[in-house]
């Protein structure tokens, strides 16, 4: 297997110093939403909606204010959700299942993405803030279930979200995998830190959603941190040439 050249989102970013290949990579680790599919099919975008509606229910607030709490908590904890169960006590189990109950009809099948995916070596996990539920949903609809050992999601992680250590090294226990023979993919940079720390190999999806400021910070780099070792904009290409001979 040879090492690809990253694919950036624009020529000027390049790395500071040598980025990790892929060559002792068996372990494939990839986030979910608005990585495995694009950003521009706005399927997180209901998501975002619920997640305000549920709120302005269960603490009996305007809509506005909800999504004002909604975007707080999602800053300050890491996810809305973290936020809501210390401040409020709340049972993650109603919020959950409401929020990821939307329409997929927005997702294309990507024969592309699961051709990519079978012709790497090793085990690939799905590794989500969200629910394996919501994750088993949109990786079948993509037609990319098939390819995944397991799914870690927030249950599993004891509704410890990323980028918290916690659940980044329970993945590690749980499923036996060593970082130096491992790559993560994710669409939030700060996401990758813990993971480049560890010994994995990073690839930062590029995403068009904007939702956290680390995203807009995205758009003024001159070149990526020294946590992301490498970067795309097309996961499917990115993979295939992983995968060639």
């Amino acid at each position: 297997m040879t090492t690809p050249v990253s694919v950036r989102p624009a020529p000027a970013l390049e790395a500071a110093t040598q980025p990790r290949s892929f060559e002792a990579v068996r372990e494939w680790v990839f986030d979910l939403d608005n990585t495995l599919y694009p950003a521009e099919c706005n399927l997180f975008a209901q998501v975002d909606h619920r997640m305000g509606e549920f709120i302005a229910r269960f603490l009996g607030v305007p809509y506005p204010y909800a999504r004002h709490l909604q975007k707080s908590y999602y800053r300050q904890f890491g996810t809305t959700l973290s936020g809501l169960m210390q401040v409020h006590r709340m049972d993650p189990k109603a919020f959950l299942d409401y929020v990821h109950d939307i329409d997929l009809s927005v997702v294309a099948e990507s024969p592309a993405l699961a051709s990519a995916l079978a012709k790497l070596p090793g085990r690939k996990l799905i590794f989500t803030n969200g629910t394996r539920r919501h994750a088993e949903r949109v990786a079948a609809k993509l037609g990319v279930l098939a390819h995944f050992e397991d799914i870690f999601d927030i249950v599993t992680s004891d509704y410890v979200p990323k980028p918290r250590p916690g659940p980044y090294h329970k993945l590690l226990a749980d499923h036996g995998i060593a970082p130096a023979g491992a790559a993560m993919f994710e669409d939030m940079p700060h996401n990758l830190e813990v993971a480049h720390a560890l010994g994995m190999t990073t690839v930062l999806v590029h995403s068009s959603y904007v939702d956290h400021p680390i995203q807009l910070k995205i758009r003024s780099w001159t070149e990526p941190p020294p946590h992301i070792d490498h970067m795309t904009e097309d996961l499917a290409a990115f993979l295939a040439r992983l995968g060639q001979p």
